[in-house]
């Protein structure tokens, strides 16, 4: 059952929602539920603008386009990239080279597999390592599998730390965080995924970039996800929702709490908290 914290402000106008994908917007099988396609159809039907972000490359929200019918711009790479519906590039904000490498080689240090991802391409080494299937499955196009990262990490707009081993990210992503300070922004996008972009490319910016590009006040943007790197847009919008699904201190980290992403948690936000219908009403 959703819930709010009445101690907690956010009741004011919202123009624009900004939503993670994964945990959030999709179930965790990866679908888009009818209930949820109604919810951005209602948001837009009442002058409420929608947008998605995720650590997925631009190429990988390409699917939610048409059946969201999409007109904002979609912030891929936890913000590394912001692209138009017709995925043309409106910024991008890659990694320092010597940063990057320096992330990866401690990547390789935490025993982690590593993924680079450039503004088109997603290099691995091994096409067999764990997730490798199942994100080519989720984003609907394969990895380039190569034994030499070589020069992409001087062009790469985020790699990827992946484990199944959680406690390890966990540290990794301390380690990194230490070390490498704020030349790069380190945060786990998944239990097993620990991101690693630009500075300028987090969850926070994120709400900073659209509000500036779309001219919409922070404080009438409603942000909604699910994981740790989220509670930095929730810091920066007018209203925050954390999923059900999501772990305790993300949920403290929010206005309040929907439903988990397996019970159309996302739609029920927006139908409560943004579109303020009472709870039961769908449309």
């Amino acid at each position: 059952m959703s819930s709010e914290k009445q101690s907690e402000p956010g009741a004011g106008k919202v123009s624009l929602v900004v939503a993670d994908v994964d945990g959030t917007l999709l179930t965790e099988d990866k679908r888009l539920t009818p209930r949820a396609q109604q919810a951005v159809r209602s948001l837009q039907a009442s002058g409420v603008a929608f947008a998605v972000t995720s650590g997925r490359p631009p190429r990988g929200m390409a699917m939610l386009i048409e059946p969201l019918a999409l007109t904002e711009p979609l912030a891929g790479f936890n913000g590394g990239t912001y692209v138009r519906p017709d995925l043309s590039v409106i910024e991008r904000r890659v990694l320092d080279p010597a940063v990057a490498r320096a992330a990866a080689a401690l990547i390789k240090v935490h025993e982690l597999d590593l993924w680079i991802y450039s503004e088109r391409d997603w290099l691995v080494r091994d096409p067999d390592a764990p997730h490798v299937a199942r994100e080519a499955w989720t984003v609907k196009f394969p990895p380039t599998v190569t034994p030499d990262f070589g020069s992409a990490l001087d062009d790469a707009v985020k790699l990827v730390g992946v484990s199944d081993d959680h406690p390890r990210v966990a540290r990794a992503e301390a380690a990194l965080r230490d070390a490498l300070g704020a030349e790069a922004s380190a945060a786990r996008s998944q239990p097993y995924y620990l991101d690693v972009t630009n500075p300028q490319a987090n969850k926070g910016m994120v709400v900073r970039t659209m509000s500036r590009i779309l001219s919409i006040p922070a404080a009438e943007i409603a942000t909604i996800g699910d994981m740790p790197n989220d509670i930095l847009m929730f810091r920066e919008s007018g209203v925050s929702i954390a999923m059900g699904n999501a772990g305790p201190e993300v949920k403290a980290a929010a206005n309040h709490v929907t439903d988990a992403n397996s019970a159309d948690g996302f739609a029920k936000a927006m139908e409560r908290f943004v579109l303020r219908r009472p709870e039961g009403t769908t449309s």
